[in-house]
This record gives structure tokens, C-alpha cells and sequence, in this order.
């Protein structure tokens, strides 16, 4: 199985956006360029919302039927683990393998000296096509990968071998994360550990490392523009070293995880495809759940204080909805509206103050925040909830898909 040059993750809460979401990719390929989609969700938003993978199976089926989709589309099963894999197996066929939980536990001694001597050719300047500059590899710094990283690396294949045995062998798609450690990964130790990924013989399509800067949930990217840049060009330098180097598949890719509304990026981004011939996969953050607030607010009536009811429940337990993604979100309570001053809002100015149009003077990133962690209030809701979505899907569905092409799809890949 291969994985297309571009690809899109797209997750969906609710399981009522996968035609508007499909309809976005149908869009792409009418100008010429095909985007895979890839609908994807997390045992912890499974959790949170009630669902199932099933349920995100006959989501992307029935979109694909309804609007007669040739191309290639996946079922992801996000950010699994040994823990929770199972659960996935039946109803997906791309897994994200995230080895951040296990980053940071030290292999025996005797195995990290064992893999410094298999790589010390790489000591001292290694030269990598389409990075100016020699990398700087050292005894110490391969053990300081193998130290941090090889026990990661062992579990990732154990979690990879256990689908393989379920499913078969290429039945399905790889992806290994990276992006939720606590650190952004150089080029050098991003190199070792494709490394130690060819010797456990995991045959990932696609990487997620994590990158300078902040990419906080829904909102746009927050760091050095230029340093990203530099970095992620020698990023994807380092991928297709690696891919000759090390006998990964020849469609190994970068992925970029929460990477929706990265506008100030976008740029870098596709001028970094066209340059290096790369592919990327796009993981969005769970945004089209906002697009359906902001299409509930505009819908007005009773779908107007629904939502209006979701952002004062959320907006009273901040402290909870937040906890779990502290590390990726940065809301000041002090730019928050009051719940009163928002019950006085049209449904213009709440969608205003939601979608993220950065030269709208409405727009409100904290706010935006605060509704992106909200969607447990939303689960919780239950039926009243769905049945909002349903009776509003007439004007929800159109902003999905404009979203998707317009803000996301349009300037990463259309561009390049």
C-alpha cells in the first residue's frame, strides 16, 4: 500500500461533516490536484464524544459513495498505542503510532553502545543533499538519540507488528508521531531515529516530528517563521537521505500534526514541496467542529442559543476542559467575553468572533481556544446536539467545505 503525495487528515467529532469535508478534496481535484483524505480520530475523542471507529468507517464510506469518490481515502486511527490499538483494528486501515509516552526511557546501555557502533560512520560532518550546511554527528550525540529514543522506537514496532498480525501485511498505512514530546527533534537526531525505524523494520509512509515554534489547536502558528523554514526544508532533506540511506519506502513523507490554520506557514510550507518534490500529510486539529458552532450561530434561532449555551457552559469550567491540552493552547481569561456579553451577540458576531479570518477585527484566537476544547460540553448534550447539527447542515456543511479548499487546501497544495 502507498500513501499519494498529499494527503489530509480530517478529523471529525461528530461524524455529521464527511460529505462537506469530501467535498472540499472533490474540489482540489477538479483544479487538477488530488489531496487523499483521511478521516482520523482518537481513542481519547472516541472517550470523550461516545463514538466508535466504526462510526468514523461508515462516516468516510457513505461520503465516498454519495459523492462518487474514486480516489484512495483512509480511516486513521490517531495517536494509538499498545494500550489502545485494538480497539482500531477492524474499522481502520492508517495508524498514527505515538511514541511520545515512551520517549525519554533509556534503553540498556549495552544496546545504545551497540547502535553508536553500527552509525559511527555518520561521525563527523555528514554531508546531506539540500542541507548547506554539514550536519554534526557525534558519538555522543547518536547515544544521546539511541538514550531517548530506542526504547520508543522497540515499542512503536511492537505496536506496528501487532496490527501487522492482525491485518496483514500491507493492509495498511504507518505513521509515526513524534510531535507530542517535549522537544522539537534536530535533523540530526530526526536522522538517527529513521534509523533505529529501519532496523525495528517498521515501514512508515509517514513522520511526524515536532517542529520549532508553537502549534497551538486551531489557531495560526506562533514562532520564528524563518527559523521554521530553515528547519523544516532540512527536514524533508533529511527524509529522502534517509529513504536511500536506510531502505525506508520510497513514499515516506512528512507529516504535519495540528497543522489546520498554520497560515503564517503555509507559505513556507508549499515553497519547501516545490523545492525538495516532497509530499506532506496534513493532520488537521479538529476545527470542523468549530465550523459547525460558527454555522449554528449563523443558522440563528434555536441553533444560535445552542451555541451561545455551549460557550457559557465551556467558559464556566475552563480549568477542566483545559487541563488536557494545556501544552497546546495559550487562552488569556482576560480576552475572553463574558457568557453575558455573548447572550447579546448575533449569530454574525459569534461566527465573527470564531472562524479564524485574522482581518476580521472580530476575531477572538482565545475564544476560538476555549470553543476548540469545549466540544465535551457539546458531547454531553447528546441527541439536542445532533439534532441541531442536522436541522442547521444546510448552512454548516457549505462552511466545512469552504474551510477546507479555501483556507487550507487552496495555499499548501494548489500553490505549490
Amino acid at each position: 500500500m502507498t500513501l499519494s503525495r498529499y494527503s489530509m487528515g480530517i478529523g471529525d467529532r461528530f461524524a455529521r461533516q464527511g460529505r462537506a469535508q469530501l467535498a472540499a478534496f472533490v474540489a482540489a481535484r477538479e483544479r487538477g490536484v488530488e489531496i487523499t483524505p483521511v478521516w482520523n480520530k482518537s481513542h481519547r475523542e472516541h472517550a470523550i464524544v461516545g463514538s466508535h471507529p466504526r462510526g468514523v468507517r461508515a462516516e468516510a464510506d457513505d461520503a465516498v459513495r454519495a459523492l462518487g469518490w474514486t480516489g484512495p481515502y483512509w480511516v486513521d486511527a490517531d495517536h494509538v498505542s499498545a494500550g489502545n490499538v485494538d480497539a482500531f483494528i477492524e474499522s481502520c486501515d492508517f495508524f498514527t503510532i505515538d511514541m511520545a509516552d515512551f520517549v525519554g526511557r533509556p534503553a540498556p546501555e549495552a544496546d545504545i553502545q551497540e547502535f553508536v557502533a553500527r552509525h559511527r560512520r555518520y561521525v563527523n560532518s555528514l554531508s546531506v543533499p539540500g542541507i548547506d550546511r554539514p550536519l554534526a554527528v557525534t558519538k555522543q550525540s547518536i547515544a544521546g538519540v539511541a538514550r531517548n529514543y530506542l526504547t520508543a522506537v522497540r515499542e512503536a514496532g511492537e505496536v506496528y507488528r501487532r496490527i501487522r498480525a492482525a491485518k496483514g501485511h500491507q493492509r495498511f498505512i504507518a505513521e509515526v508521531s513524534l510531535d507530542e514530546t517535549a522537544s522539537p527533534q534536530t535533523p540530526e537526531e530526526l536522522l538517527c531515529i529513521l534509523a533505529a525505524l529501519a532496523e525495528e523494520r517498521i515501514p512508515a509512509r509517514t513522520v511526524a516530528p515536532k517542529f520549532t515554534g508553537r502549534f497551538n489547536k486551531g489557531v495560526d502558528y506562533a514562532g520564528d517563521t524563518g527559523a521554521f523554514e530553515r528547519g523544516f526544508n532540512e527536514v524533508l532533506a533529511v527524509i529522502a537521505y534517509a529513504v536511500q540511506e536506510f531502505d525506508l519506502p520510497s513514499d515516506l513523507k512528512l507529516s504535519v500534526h495540528s497543522g489546520s490554520d498554520k497560515f503564517s506557514i503555509y507559505g513556507a510550507i508549499a515553497r519547501a514541496l516545490r523545492r525538495h518534490r516532497a509530499g506532506l500529510h496534513l493532520k488537521t486539529a479538529g476545527t470542523t467542529w468549530l465550523e459547525e458552532l460558527a454555522g449554528l450561530a449563523a443558522a440563528g434561532g434555536a441553533s444560535l442559543e445552542l451555541a451561545k449555551t455551549i460557550y457559557e457552559q465551556a467558559h464556566g469550567r475552563i480549568d477542566e476542559l483545559c487541563r488536557p491540552y494545556l501544552a497546546v493552547i495559550d487562552i488569556d481569561p482576560s480576552r475572553l467575553p463574558s457568557p453575558d456579553a455573548v447572550r447579546k451577540w448575533s449569530g454574525e458576531e459569534y461566527a465573527s468572533a470564531l472562524r479564524h479570518n485574522q482581518a476580521c477585527p472580530a476575531y477572538n484566537p482565545h475564544f476560538r481556544q476555549l470553543l476548540h476544547v469545549a466540544f465535551r460540553v457539546a458531547a454531553e448534550m447528546g441527541d439536542d446536539y445532533l439534532r441541531a447539527l442536522d436541522a442547521s447542515a444546510g448552512v454548516i456543511g457549505p462552511m466545512v467545505t469552504e474551510n477546507l479548499f479555501a483556507r487550507h487546501i487552496e495555499p499548501l497544495f494548489l500553490r505549490v
